[in-house]
């Protein structure tokens, strides 16, 4: 259980980051660097999707394996 909070915080700490991208996408004047910061917002959000993924079949196979 406590690798599943761990993953929680590394998925929290991406949607952190995804957040700041985003906020320097819309103070972001240049259509380029915009658009950059859009990216990397959206691929802050994938990582933080896996990690909670992950965390949720590794709780999972645990419960399976406890079950066993």
């Amino acid at each position: 259980m406590s690798d599943h909070i761990c993953d929680m915080d590394i998925s929290e700490t991406y949607r952190r980051n995804a957040a700041k991208e985003r906020a320097f996408a819309a103070a972001c004047e240049l259509p380029n660097r915009r658009t950059m910061y859009e990216k990397s917002a959206e691929t802050w959000e994938a990582m933080a999707a896996a990690a909670e993924e992950t965390a949720d079949m590794a709780i999972a196979n645990a419960a399976a394996k406890a079950a066993a």
